[in-house]
């Protein structure tokens, strides 16, 4: 490896070192038991996990918990991207190192979830009702979110560009499900 290399790996590792550091610092400052976002946070967190838990079709949990954990994944690399790119951010956290993590392990998963298992149950069409499930989320849930300083955006980032994010979560989230599906069905024929 190059000097300059490994002088700039090394400025990156103390950098992030010391951002950790700070946001560790702003955690126990702010964001800690003592504040009802705090509180708030960790019910959007097990609220929504218990409702699942009793709402789940325990013969479809396996197909409804692979979507699940599809959009949790991709909304968790989302928030990953766009907090470190500056474009948004979640000013109270259950933990320092997890930001935005009750509604991308939790809320907006298991809302998906539930809507793919009713348009299962009552065969409707599962890519209408993501586009309003979507549309409800950004336009309705997310300006509470901001109005309570859960969540502050910034770069020109707004609700519209956060309901394309719903859908295209979505979207991707359903379109590999849909490929596991296949498989399955083509390897037990």
């Amino acid at each position: 490896m190059k000097e300059e290399q490994l002088k700039q790996l090394n400025k990156i590792r103390s950098m992030t070192e010391e951002v950790n550091q700070l946001e560790n610092e702003y955690w126990t400052s702010f964001s800690n038991f003592g504040v009802w976002q705090f509180w708030l946070d960790t019910l959007l967190l097990i609220v929504p996990l218990i409702v699942l838990f009793i709402l789940i079709d325990k013969n479809k949990m396996l197909l409804l918990g692979f979507f699940g954990l599809n959009y949790h994944v991709w909304f968790s690399y989302a928030t990953s991207i766009a907090v470190s790119l500056g474009l948004w951010e979640y000013p109270y956290q259950i933990a320092p190192f997890l930001p935005g993590f009750s509604f991308s392990a939790s809320l907006i998963p298991v809302c998906f979830m539930l809507l793919y298992q009713w348009t299962l149950i009552h065969k409707k069409d599962i890519y209408l009702y993501a586009v309003i499930l979507s549309a409800i989320i950004a336009f309705v849930l997310e300006p509470i979110m901001v109005k309570l300083h859960l969540l502050h955006m910034f770069k020109g980032v707004n609700y519209v560009h956060l309901f394309l994010l719903f859908v295209a979560l979505f979207i991707v989230s359903k379109l590999i499900t849909n490929l596991f599906l296949w498989l399955q069905e083509k390897e037990t024929k």
